[in-house]
């Protein structure tokens, strides 16, 4: 191999620290970024809590939060031994910490590429967890009088309006559960004793869905029940008519929602994680090694071999 012979002086040496310190403080706002996208995705997660199943479905936004804040830390750390580089004496201070130091760093590196991979192996915890915890807030949706379930009528209403979908995986969902209350239901009327009994857990079911599914933008006022009744509705064929519902279900729109988030997310990080190696801590870890072999030799201005090519 080539060798040739570089000489390393005090003002190249302070030039270097200075980018490094630059680059250090770059990182520093990457790990703002990254913590600032965790607790962006962990709100985000929150706000369905309800319809969520509990899980380890917090253990991404988790990983990005710790990440970030361990970011800062290291590199404010290592912008804070670049400044001291520039004097000789400040930096002996550091050299006790120096290889701890570097071996955090890849460490922390490695760590940012595992919660960028993390967004998108996510899918399918959140698809069960969503599968679950629609299916009880589907099945509560009638229990507006028994605390601690009042609310779920109000969350799943508001859920089917603002993605624009209708059940756990469609419309047909509100066909197999009683989702009207009992407090609401003419006990005195022959048509609902007659389906009550026609069912053998004692529930009313209908061929119906809530009001919040229905499509605005549908011409025609909204069906919502007897939609599999073709006779009870004016020029209207069930399987043919395009219903004036929300199609889709809310576990794939919900599921779409956070996806894209979690894919956003992890293009960030997987660029912060590019960023840390290929800048950072290559230039990092060559200063070191020309720091150190400079002063294997006089204070300043000597001379060491250098293997072109590294």
């Amino acid at each position: 191999m080539a060798v040739l012979k570089v000489k390393f002086t005090k003002t190249r040496r302070d030039k270097l620290a200075q980018i490094l310190w630059i680059l250090n403080w770059v990182s520093v706002v990457s790990g703002i970024i990254l913590f600032s996208l965790g607790l962006f995705l962990k709100i985000e997660i929150k706000k369905r809590n309800e319809v969520m199943a509990k899980g380890d479905i917090n253990s991404v936004p988790n990983m990005l939060i710790s990440v970030g804040v361990i970011a800062c830390i290291i590199n404010f750390l290592g912008g804070k031994i670049c400044y001291d580089c520039s004097d000789a004496n400040k930096f002996s201070r550091w050299k006790l910490v120096m290889l701890p130091y570097i071996v955090c760093t890849f460490c922390f590196t490695f760590c940012i590429l595992v919660g960028a991979l993390m967004c998108y192996t996510m899918r399918n915890e959140l698809e069960e967890s969503l599968y679950l915890g629609l299916r009880d807030a589907i099945k509560f949706y009638k229990d507006t009088d028994i605390p601690g379930r009042c609310f779920l009528k109000k969350t799943v209403d508001l859920l089917q309006i603002g993605f624009q979908c209708c059940g756990n995986n469609g419309f047909r969902d509100w066909f197999e559960i009683q989702w009207v209350s009992p407090r609401y239901l003419n006990m005195a009327s022959k048509e609902v004793l007659d389906r009550l009994k026609s069912n053998v857990d004692g529930k009313f079911l209908v061929d119906g869905v809530p009001f919040s599914c229905c499509n605005p933008s549908s011409p025609r006022p909204c069906i919502q029940y007897q939609l599999t009744n073709n006779s009870a509705h004016y020029n209207y064929d069930f399987l043919t008519e395009e219903l004036n519902i929300w199609v889709k279900g809310c576990r794939e729109a919900l599921l779409d929602h956070y996806t894209a988030i979690m894919r956003s997310i992890g293009i960030a990080a997987l660029l912060i994680w590019w960023f840390e190696v290929s800048l950072i801590k290559m230039v990092w870890v060559r200063f070191i090694r020309d720091f150190l072999l400079s002063r294997m030799g006089s204070n300043y201005g000597v001379t060491h071999e250098k293997c072109l090519g590294i």
